[in-house]
Parts: C-alpha cells; sequence; structure tokens
C-alpha cells in the first residue's frame, strides 16, 4: 500500500514537473524572441518647441449696445392721424413720424388765443387810464396777472399739440412700426425703435484681478459669428467705478465705429482687449500635451545611437511640463522643456518612456495662433 502511494506521488510530481517546465520553456523562447526582435516602433509626427512673440490679451463675452437707442412713444393719449415713415427707415432728427388727431386741440388753442388777444387790448387800453390816474395801480396789476395767465394757457395748449406729433429725437435708423392711422393709443405706448448705428458700444464683464490690465484708451477687437472671420476694431471708453459684489467682475464698455451698420443692438460679440506688453513664450500645440489628473505631460523624441541599417534610433521620453496662458491651437510652456525640443504631436496613446518611434509629419494638427472656423 505504501509502495503504491509512493509511485502515485512520484507520478504527480512528474506530471506538474513537465508542465511548469513547458511553461518556463514557452516563456523563455517568448523573452529570447521579443528580446531579439525588440519593440515595434510608433508611428508619431513631431514639431520642434519654438518662442513666439504673444500680445497678452483679456477675452471675455460682450453684447453690443447702440450709442443712442430709445423706444418711441406717446406722451399722450389719441388717435392717430398719419404716419410719416415706413419700417426700416433712416431718418434725421426732428423728423415728423407719428401725427395724433389735434382737431379738438386746436380749436381749444383758438378759444384761449381769443381770450388772450382780448385781455391783451383791455390792458393796453387801461394803460393809458394809469398814466391820467384815473384807476388804480392795483386794478392795473390785476389786468396783468390776467394777461399773463391767459398766455400761459395759450402757451400749455400749444405743449399739448405739439406733444401729439411725435418726432424722431436724434438720427438714427427707425424699426419695425407698431401703430397704423386710425389706431388709438395711450400715453406710454410704443411706437416705433429708433437706433443709432453709426458708432456702437460693446458692453462686457473682466474679473476683477484683471482691472489693472484695461484701461481706457486701449484697443479692443471684437468677432461675431454672424460675420465669421471678420474683426471690429474699438477702444475702451469707460470702465464701471464699481465691482459687481455678487461676481466680482466689473463692467467694461468700449466704442466701435459702424459706418456700414452691420452690427446691431443686442447683438452677441466676443471680445479680445490687447493689454500689456508682448511676451516671448515658448509653445507648442494644445495636442502635443497629454493631460492628467497627476499633471500634464509632453513626450520628447531623442536619438539614442544607430539602427541596423545606420538611421539614428529614435526613442520618446515622457516629461512633465508647466503650462502658460494659451490662444487658439497654441499653448505657452513654461518649464518642463527647452526651445529646439523634438515634441510628439499626435501618437501619444501608444506610446511610453522608451518606446522607439518613426516620425512621419505628413500630417500635421492644426497650429493656428488665431484659428478661423471652416465654412460650411
Amino acid at each position: 500500500m505504501t509502495r503504491r502511494m509512493v509511485i502515485m506521488l512520484v507520478a504527480v510530481f512528474v506530471l506538474f514537473g513537465g508542465i511548469f517546465g513547458y511553461k518556463a520553456f514557452m516563456a523563455m523562447m517568448m523573452k529570447k524572441y521579443m528580446s531579439a526582435g525588440g519593440m515595434p516602433p510608433v508611428t508619431v509626427s513631431t514639431v520642434k518647441a519654438a518662442s513666439d512673440t504673444w500680445q497678452p490679451q483679456l477675452k471675455a463675452v460682450g453684447t453690443l449696445r447702440a450709442v443712442k437707442g430709445v423706444e418711441l412713444s406717446s406722451e399722450v393719449d389719441g388717435m392717430v392721424r398719419s404716419v410719416h415713415f415706413k419700417s426700416g427707415d433712416d431718418v434725421k432728427a426732428g423728423r415728423l413720424l407719428v401725427q395724433l388727431n389735434t382737431d379738438p386741440d386746436v380749436a381749444q388753442l383758438h378759444v384761449l388765443q381769443a381770450a388772450a388777444d382780448l385781455a391783451q387790448s383791455t390792458y393796453d387800453r387801461n394803460i393809458k387810464l394809469v398814466e391820467e390816474q384815473a384807476i388804480s395801480q392795483s386794478t392795473m396789476d390785476a389786468y396783468t396777472a390776467d394777461i399773463e395767465g391767459k398766455k400761459a394757457q395759450v402757451a400749455q395748449q400749444v405743449a399739448l399739440i405739439n406733444k401729439k406729433a411725435i418726432r424722431a429725437p436724434f438720427a438714427g435708423r427707425l424699426g419695425i412700426s407698431l401703430v397704423n392711422p386710425g389706431q388709438f393709443v395711450k400715453a406710454g405706448d410704443k411706437v416705433v425703435t429708433l437706433q443709432s448705428l453709426d458708432s456702437i458700444y460693446v458692453d462686457f464683464y473682466v474679473p476683477q484681478q484683471e482691472l489693472s490690465r484695461a484701461l481706457d484708451g486701449q484697443t479692443v477687437t471684437v468677432t461675431t459669428d454672424t460675420y465669421p472671420g471678420k474683426t471690429f476694431r474699438g477702444i475702451v471708453s469707460a470702465i464701471n467705478p464699481k465691482v459687481d459684489p455678487q461676481t466680482r467682475n466689473i463692467q467694461i464698455e468700449a466704442t466701435i465705429q459702424n459706418p456700414k451698420h452691420e452690427l446691431l443692438p443686442g447683438m452677441y460679440a466676443s471680445v479680445e482687449v490687447l493689454s500689456g506688453e508682448a511676451q516671448r513664450n515658448l509653445t507648442l500645440p494644445r495636442t502635443a500635451v497629454t493631460f492628467n489628473p497627476y499633471g500634464e505631460t509632453v513626450y520628447i523624441v531623442e536619438e539614442k545611437g544607430k539602427t541596423k541599417d545606420g538611421k539614428p534610433a529614435l526613442f520618446a521620453r515622457q516629461t512633465f511640463v508647466t503650462l502658460g496662458p494659451s490662444r487658439g491651437d497654441q499653448v505657452a510652456v513654461t518649464a518642463g522643456i527647452k526651445e529646439g525640443d523634438l515634441v510628439v504631436t499626435s501618437g501619444q496613446l501608444k506610446l511610453r518612456s522608451g518606446s522607439p518611434v518613426i516620425i512621419n509629419n505628413r500630417v500635421q494638427p492644426s497650429n493656428e495662433a488665431y484659428p478661423k472656423p471652416q465654412e460650411e
């Protein structure tokens, strides 16, 4: 019985020893094969890190606003007699736009004017009697007060009639008419919008820590998706003296010349304020940087010896970098690389530090400082 158990144990050891030996042999042969062939090279694109001059900018989102803009409305109640404009007209200051019915008011004006004329005649007759001392000075004072009161009533009625003629307070472009002849309007009812478009404001906000970089007279560039690729220039014309206590932002106003009336009030706009002196920055395409929770890295391509066919042997080395400001497709690097380093711009997902690489720069990722949207 004991002999059989010994034979069985020896057979089991021989079996397992053969299995483990085979596995070890296969692992050794695979390692030998991999050592002989090496890691397959990864094809990447590269760019040389180079310095460029950057103009510091503040970026913000703004809203366009007319330098002069108003919703014209009636000051008094009345019936619309006539409309003297078409929607979208360009008008000059003082042009009559809407005339309300003034027939009762004109009739009342005639009554008041007749009373004023009678008071004037009475005054003229009695002034001679005062000189002759036929009437007292107090009576003459009463006549004087009466004529002044009558004249004031006439002036008041003339002002009421003038209020029923709605005129353009300044030159500009009219919007869509909101009234028609025969329509009754009440005081405060809107008639039409009037906007002056020769120059236009853009209002935007910047954080309070950026206030020192935004000064009166600085140049701003404005873009809007209404005109892709077109830039409008203006200057900072006013800075709000109060910081918003809720957001800690400060409002800035810039003035843009708008001779072709391309920009309209209410439009959304992207604003860039050119601030400070130009700086030299070491730049890379954004695609060259790998963003990780533990930091940003790039791969630098280095030459280490020669290959079997005599060509330079290129290997990738991963390194951490410190990033600065960005613009367009580019980002500034303040530490981690030096000018002239060959940096991988695409193909990083297949790389690890020490991986052999082959450079193919026939297709490069975008590296524009001020990229423009492609036309559809």
